[in-house]
């Protein structure tokens, strides 16, 4: 049986409820997912190369419009001109249709962007599938595509802090 601390900050492997996490220090996993349109523009795919060159904050949660979901989309937003600042973006990604996405980020005013798993495939690259939701994992990519951080055990309420405090501490060392 694996403590939680064996499952949280830096092992170089840990398992998830469903899967294998991927391994810290080492490239993520690559993804290619269908992105959530604003009405009237075509959809895209977003790819984890896109994001090379900056820092990503890549979070999976279960469903939209949820409780703990809404109230963690709610403080990545808040906080959203802070990772700006620190050269991050923000992407979620659940099993949500992109119809579902596109009137989420509406109604939450969300400047983000999230990403559609409908299968679960890029999830489960993650270690963070447990069908028919994705866990509430968050992973820090550094610029470099580098899986550098891993949140397991993720309070909503005060998370989007967590991230950019360890992603400060990152930069400066």
């Amino acid at each position: 049986m694996l403590s939680i601390s064996q499952c949280l900050g830096r092992p170089s492997q840990a398992l998830a409820m469903e899967g294998k996490l991927p391994a810290l220090d080492a490239q993520a996993p690559d993804f290619e997912l269908e992105a959530a349109a604003q009405e009237g523009a075509l959809a895209e795919k977003l790819q984890r190369d896109a994001f090379l060159g900056s820092w990503l904050v890549l979070y999976f949660y279960p469903r939209d419009f949820t409780s703990g979901c809404t109230l963690e989309a709610r403080g990545f937003q808040r906080d959203l001109s802070d990772f700006k600042a620190a050269g991050a973006a923000v992407v979620g990604v659940s099993a949500d249709g992109t119809e579902e996405h596109v009137s989420f980020c509406s109604s939450e005013g969300l400047g983000y962007t999230l990403l559609s798993d409908p299968g679960g495939v890029v999830s489960e690259r993650y270690g963070s599938w447990s069908s028919p939701f994705s866990q509430r994992h968050t992973f820090l990519i550094d610029p470099k595509g580098i899986l550098r951080m891993r949140w397991l055990a993720v309070s909503p309420s005060r998370h989007s802090q967590d991230v950019l405090r360890e992603l400060k501490e990152l930069q400066q060392s």
